[in-house]
């Protein structure tokens, strides 16, 4: 038998019990050893999550040791790895046209299907990350820091232009990171303080601007010289601040929409059309932006052990969860050790 932790809820974490799984025909089985608590986990458990139903084993940030290759090439019994959550179809017109992150019958683990804080977990053999000699703590990050690295490529990012990234969470902080791997120059906002002092102090973000400033529009035009930024990317998954942001965007600009939230996007269209602005989702990741990760990090580009600021074991998850979603505690990456 092995442990998992299962959101039955709303508001609920519940322990149990269940059968180790068996070896299965093109699945490898992963003894799960970090679990990273990302956005999705935390919106899943205040009700807030899109796509979701419960009962739901959480998880989908995550690295382990392969106790059973499933056959898989170049991967050996005991490795560290990670793997790619986007359970894609294969035979969709995004799977044909090579976008398997936006697959027509998508399954997610952790949000569609049940995820990764068990004990051992069946992953698809196609789907496997090598480790590439990187730490378990790292390869439990490369998901999240993907999502912003696609989100950093759909907007294709060119050198010196400003790149204005809402919301300085994981996936927005990861964002940044991206761009300005890209050579852009980033403008943080949030509405948080200690969230802004982190992207100065810890990811060396030069201009930060709070949202609930009364002068938005006009830090933005001083820090870009008049012009506002040509690149918009939302990271916060709300609708004032989605909203809110069409109306920060350069004439000429590209707008995209990395959070996710349930509502109506609202804008003015003369506003949105005199801009000649793009607008744009940007959904999961591709197997070349894990690969774009797992790269910069070798190179030391990017240092994904600034994003834990919390670790719990495996049994202290129901104490500690919902504290993660209180601003004043700071959290940026919880991760969980099993």
């Amino acid at each position: 038998m092995m442990k998992t932790l299962v959101c039955m809820e709303p508001g609920t974490l519940h322990y149990g019990t269940a059968d180790i799984p068996e070896p299965k025909e093109g699945y490898a089985t992963l003894r799960i050893r970090r679990i990273g608590v990302c956005g999705t986990d935390l919106h899943a458990f205040e009700g807030t999550q899109p796509f979701f139903s419960y009962p739901r084993i959480l998880g989908h940030e995550l690295a382990g040791e392969l106790t059973d290759t499933g056959n898989a090439e170049s991967f050996e019994i005991g490795e560290k790895v990670t793997f790619i959550p986007y359970y894609n179809c294969g035979h969709c017109i995004a799977c044909r046209s090579q976008k398997p992150n936006c697959c027509v019958n998508l399954q997610v683990c952790g949000v569609h299907t049940d995820g990764g804080m068990r004990e051992y977990l069946h992953v698809r053999t196609d789907l496997l990350v090598h480790g590439d000699g990187l730490s378990l703590d790292e390869l439990a990050l490369i998901e999240p820091l993907a999502i912003g690295a696609h989100g950093v490529r759909r907007a294709d990012v060119s050198p010196g232009e400003y790149v204005l990234v809402v919301g300085a969470g994981p996936i927005g902080l990861g964002i940044m990171e991206f761009a300005r791997i890209a050579g852009g120059q980033v403008i943080a906002m949030d509405v948080n303080p200690q969230r802004l002092a982190f992207c100065k102090d810890k990811l060396g973000v030069n201009h930060t601007v709070n949202a609930l400033d009364a002068d938005v529009k006009e830090q933005l035009m001083a820090i870009t010289g008049g012009d506002m930024p040509t690149v918009v990317i939302d990271a916060t998954g709300n609708q004032k601040a989605i909203n809110n942001a069409f109306y920060y965007m350069a004439h000429g600009a590209r707008y995209v929409l990395v959070g996710l939230q349930k509502g109506e996007l609202m804008v003015s269209h003369p506003e949105f059309h005199k801009r000649e602005g793009t607008l744009m989702s940007s959904r999961n990741a591709t197997r070349a932006d894990f690969e774009h990760v797992i790269a910069s990090m070798k190179k030391g580009l990017v240092d994904p052990n600034v994003y834990i600021t919390h670790r719990v074991d495996f049994d202290e998850v129901v104490d500690n969860f919902e504290s993660w979603l209180k601003p004043e505690n700071g959290v940026i990456k919880a991760m969980i050790s099993m």
